[in-house]
């Protein structure tokens, strides 16, 4: 049987103390061996505790494996027990106990750890903030998102009080936009927030996604059904009133010159044909700028391609070249690094780096030595962003946006296209267009690609 080793163990050295016993209380009783009786006295001392000690020893193993279970230490070893016969099967349950306890930590282990990868890897910026205002999570695109660490929820506020404040009110299961302020541009960020409980404290988890291109293109989708709508209402409307307005111009100068000149109606048709001459000019006017402008309302295909972006700012440079020598205006390009390559269309590009140099050479037409900067360089957060400075006298903060509205110009002579084009292009390759100020003055245009 399992416990007849114990039990043998129990009756041996029940046995041998008694007998010892029994041996001092002869000894006492019939001789005066002093020294023996103490030698044997001591010995059922030794006996006793012997026996306490073996009786009670799967207790005190009990005892130090239930701690070892309660501080979570695993490092405890039983083999003492298996090695004993009397007490085997005990050691061996308790050590396949800590050995199915072992892997289970290790199997939690390596699931916390792939949970925390999947939550770093995740393209989404998520960041949790517990009852005490402290950031418990921040993955690896909230932090590029932050362009830094985030320990409290009070440093929200470095991105705008408008962007801390409607974070911190957005209650769980709501969404909303909001904008956030930082260093390198704003964005427009729709934030979602869920509510975790754990170990009695509540935590507030908060998905922030950058959806500034998705907006920019609805935005510019938007404007593309106004102005496709509006050019064929005008266009319906205006090619009849200038062909009519042709038509009845030649028919009053056919009349004018057959009346003779002293004709007291001549001087009525005369002003009737210079007015009906100026209809008709105006009307084609019109119908020429409509059908001009058209081409804002088609979409645009981007063609990718691999170019190097030195050679792309090169070829800038010798298109506008001519413009720039006579305006006597300095031009700079900086790439780093210089073997930088950017995957785009390189003719959409090229129209959208002429507009926006051509904007800075207009905009520097009144500041004495003027410089524009060509930049390219890849951010903190992956991104590349080429951007196109000039030190200018800059746009004020309350037009940068209206920029980008059709039609809307802060140049004497403009179409107001520009600007709306090279975001058109921008979007055809999944990029963001911001506008920002210069280091001293003037505009810097970045494309985030």
């Amino acid at each position: 049987m399992v416990s007849s080793p114990y039990r043998t163990g129990v009756a041996v050295r029940t046995t041998a103390l008694f007998l010892t016993v029994g041996a001092v209380a002869w000894m006492i009783t019939n001789t005066q061996w002093y020294v023996t009786i103490s030698l044997f006295t001591a010995a059922a001392l030794y006996e006793a505790i012997a026996l306490v000690r073996f009786s009670t020893q799967s207790s005190r193993e009990i005892a130090r494996f239930l701690d070892a279970l309660s501080v979570d230490d695993l490092s405890q070893s039983f083999s003492g027990l298996t090695a004993d016969g009397a007490h085997r099967e005990l050691g061996t349950a308790m050590e396949r106990v800590l050995a199915r306890l072992r892997a289970s930590r290790s199997e939690r282990d390596e699931q916390a750890q792939y949970l925390q990868t999947l939550v770093n890897h995740v393209p989404v910026a998520l960041i949790s903030i517990d009852e005490r205002g402290a950031v418990r999570l921040l993955n690896m695109a909230g932090r590029r998102l932050f362009e830094s660490s985030l320990t409290k929820a009070a440093q929200l506020s470095r991105y705008g009080e408008s962007f801390a404040v409607s974070l911190e009110s957005l209650s769980p299961g709501n969404t909303a936009i909001l904008r956030m302020e930082r260093p390198s541009g704003a964005l427009l960020l729709k934030a979602a927030a869920t509510e975790i409980a754990a170990r009695g404290m509540r935590t507030r988890l908060v998905s922030l996604q950058n959806i500034e291109n998705e907006m920019s293109a609805q935005e510019l989708e938007a404007w593309q059904t106004v102005i496709r709508v509006m050019a064929h209402e005008v266009m319906n409307s205006l090619t009849p009133v200038s062909s009519l307005a042709t038509t009845a111009h030649d028919l009053v100068r056919d009349v004018l010159a057959q009346l003779p000149d002293d004709d007291p109606r001549a001087a009525a048709l005369s002003d009737a044909r210079d007015a009906l001459e100026t209809v008709s000019r105006r009307s084609e006017g019109l119908l020429h700028f409509v059908r001009s402008h058209r081409r804002l309302t088609k979409p645009l295909a981007a063609r990718m391609e691999l170019i190097p972006v030195q050679r792309l700012f090169a070829r800038i440079q010798r298109l506008l070249a001519g413009d720039l020598a006579d305006r006597d205006i300095r031009m700079l390009s900086r790439v780093e690094p210089e073997t930088l390559e950017l995957a785009v269309d390189a003719e959409l590009l090229d129209q959208a780096l002429i507009n926006l140099v051509r904007n800075a050479i207009e905009a520097l037409r009144d500041t004495p030595s003027g410089e524009i900067t060509l930049s390219a360089y890849r951010e903190s957060d992956g991104r590349m962003t080429i951007s196109v400075a000039d030190n200018g006298p800059g746009i004020p903060p309350d037009q940068r946006e209206k920029v980008f509205v059709p039609f809307f110009t802060t140049k004497r002579q403009g179409s107001g296209i520009g600007l709306t084009l090279v975001r058109q292009i921008a979007a055809a390759h999944g990029a963001g267009v911001d506008i920002g100020e210069t280091a001293g003055g003037g505009t810097t245009i970045r494309l985030r690609f």
